[in-house]
């Protein structure tokens, strides 16, 4: 699900691609924070439903957090704006083994707390994209490619947090409005395997790329991938059951 249309870093009109980007920032973290008033009482937030994974308090904070951080280590800022959040939300996204997931070494704090946080930091946020130089195309040295990179980073965390979401106990969560749940159902259709012949594939992205990019994604490599055979639909509910039970 996404909250905004793809944003290119070209255009004609820097103040139309300023609204652009406020527009998508606030969709994204507004899109973000939905997610988490699915639970069905803010005590959820301090479960664990991913044994490697922190709480889901850290996931709420973290994206926040990572604005900051980043605009600091890019030059825009120069301190922080609650240093003990930024560094409590900064590590332990992943299971890494110098994350230290140990519950006793943590204070968390009050859901309301991270609340108020995520409120100020979006009006803390807003102020450099209102005033920072813009021109176009955006590049990688444009302080804009900071703002990008947070906003990226909360669309990616949308998706991973929902996914925690999804292992909880089906008792701490409820309905939203705009997340609704699927009423249809129906027998699978005949899934069959389509053979693809091998060739060569050309991964990569250029420099010029007109869409914002993390670093594991530009450079090029080619790669001779040999036949193989693919399911011709995506694997339903159903045929992932059959392999579960058996």
């Amino acid at each position: 699900m996404s909250a905004h249309l793809p944003l290119y870093l070209t255009g004609d009109d820097p103040h139309a691609k300023r609204e652009e980007i406020r527009s998508y920032f606030h969709a994204t973290f507004s899109l973000y924070e939905k997610l988490f008033e699915a639970v069905v009482s803010d005590d959820v937030f301090y479960e664990q439903p991913e044994p490697t994974r922190h709480p889901l308090i850290f996931y709420f904070g973290h994206t926040a957090a990572f604005f900051i951080n980043k605009l600091i280590a890019g030059g825009i800022i120069s301190k922080h704006y609650n240093a003990n959040f930024e560094s409590m939300f900064a590590v332990g996204v992943d299971e890494m083994v110098w994350d230290d997931l140990e519950k006793a070494h943590y204070s968390w704090p009050s859901v309301d707390q991270v609340r108020a946080y995520r409120n100020e930091l979006r009006s803390f946020v807003d102020e450099p994209i209102s005033t920072l130089p813009l021109k176009l195309p955006i590049t990688q040295e444009d302080p804009f490619w900071v703002i990008l990179m947070g906003i990226e980073h909360e669309s990616i965390h949308f998706e991973t947090s929902s996914v925690l979401l999804r292992q909880l106990d089906i008792k701490q969560v409820k309905p939203h409005i705009d997340f609704p749940i699927c009423t249809t159902s129906g027998s699978t259709p005949k899934n069959s395997m389509v053979k693809v012949a091998a060739q060569t594939v050309a991964l990569g992205k250029s420099l010029n790329h007109n869409q914002y990019g993390w670093d594991n994604e530009y450079g090029h490599k080619t790669e001779v991938v040999d036949d193989f055979v693919v399911s011709q639909s995506l694997i339903s509910n159903e045929e992932f059951l059959a392999f579960v039970e058996d």
